[in-house]
């Protein structure tokens, strides 16, 4: 180790219980280039033995917590005469405020954070070690001078130069406790809001692709071979929209709409998007699963039951058009402001005009989607539907429970 320096010192370093020195490298590296020489010990009897028999300017203890363990080598440490004088610094990371707080009252002069800069870390235990030192050379001063028989008033004056010392001591302390206090509100405060803004895009976003976005991690946009997509739109929505305020309008459809998203929630399905009346979920993404079509099914009938649920002004039952398909699609998030969760595919355009070109009340099916869930509820095949590009498909529609495997 390098000699210190006239105006450096002799630093003590001693891990406490389990803790390892080694996230201190960094630190360790700029005390000794500062001219500090350290001295390093493996354990709680090594680190007493070494402060007695050739006691140290400073004491850096490196705890993972200021437990019980540590709470005992500082209570030994200043118990004894050789070694009470020592400066006492902790370096740890500790998040329990009351914890470190209590390093305080057993003589502990400062609580590092690992998380400190080494430039901000290394200049508080330079501050620690010049006050020591200068406290020894003020000690030693008084005690020549009683041994002389030196006059009253010079021993009164470093006994008083002692006192201010230790009151600066004590209120730089008390501003640290301070900063601590208000560094663990900011936190919080800060670990709220972290809260909030994820919420916030997991209402927007499925959680997988929030996870993306945390990380960095590949492309926003993803292809699925295999998912179902279901379009539900409100039967007559344009006349009776016609018949109400917007404001009783609005309400109406935060009402019915807010229904399905529990529905999607309670089915593990993702909502996609609300287009004026029109509702849009898929199964099998991001996170695929095999029974996406039995999924959006079950949703489709709960879907129904809750529309006969809710009461219109007119009296009339609210009725539903539903269309779903099965196939692949494109799933991602596009542009850089207001952005959004959508699909792209055929797969999509053939569900949407499932929905456009089925019957009031009913539920319309592709043949993929068909032959995925015959032989778990009854269907009746219906006329073909013309969709561009692909000519007429045969569609079906539900009819009843059927035969569940």
């Amino acid at each position: 180790m390098t000699n210190a320096s006239p105006d450096l010192g002799v630093i003590l370093v001693a891990p406490v219980a389990d803790s390892s020195l080694g996230p201190l490298g960094p630190l360790l590296a700029a005390l000794q280039a500062k001219g500090h020489n350290l001295r390093q010990v493996s354990s709680e009897e090594e680190t007493i033995a070494a402060a007695e028999a050739d006691p140290p300017d400073l004491i850096l203890l490196a705890v993972d917590q200021f437990d019980t363990a540590a709470m005992r080598v500082c209570h030994r440490l200043k118990k004894r005469p050789q070694t009470r004088h020592i400066a006492l610094v902790v370096v740890g990371q500790d998040q329990a405020l009351a914890r470190r707080l209590r390093a305080f009252e057993f003589g502990v002069v400062d609580y590092i954070d690992r998380s400190l800069w080494v430039e901000e870390a290394a200049a508080r235990i330079n501050a620690q070690v010049a006050t020591h030192r200068l406290q020894g050379r003020l000690r030693r001063q008084a005690q020549r001078a009683v041994s002389a028989g030196s006059a009253t008033n010079l021993l009164s004056n470093l006994q008083n130069a002692l006192r201010r010392q230790a009151q600066l001591l004590q209120t730089q302390n008390q501003q640290l406790q301070q900063e601590m206090q208000e560094r663990e509100q900011a936190q919080q405060a800060l670990r709220l809001e972290q809260q909030k803004s994820e919420q916030l895009l997991l209402n927007i976003l499925p959680r997988a692709v929030v996870g993306k976005l945390k990380q960095l991690e590949g492309s926003l946009a993803e292809r699925f071979d295999d998912v179902t997509i279901l379009f539900a739109d409100i039967v007559n929505f344009t006349p009776l929209a016609a018949q109400i305020s917007p404001l009783e309008l609005v309400n109406w459809l935060n009402q019915i709409f807010s229904a399905f998203d529990r529905l999607a929630e309670r089915y593990q399905l993702e909502k996609i998007k609300t287009i004026g009346d029109a509702y849009m979920v898929v199964g099998g993404l991001p996170l695929p699963r095999a029974d996406h079509p039995e999924a959006v099914m079950e949703m489709a009938l709960a879907m129904q039951d809750e529309a006969t649920r809710i009461a219109r002004s007119d009296g009339q039952v609210f009725q539903l058009r539903i269309g779903i398909n099965t196939g692949p699609v494109v799933a991602g998030v596009i542009g850089i402001k207001k952005f959004s969760y959508d699909l792209w595919g055929d797969a999509v355009n053939i569900a949407s005009r499932m929905e456009s070109q089925g019957a009031p009340g009913k539920i319309q099916i592709t043949e993929a989607t068909y032959q995925r869930l015959r032989h778990r509820y009854a269907f009746e095949e219906v006329d073909q539907v013309m969709v561009k590009g692909h000519g007429y498909l045969t569609s079906y529609q539900y009819v009843g429970p059927g035969q569940k495997a």
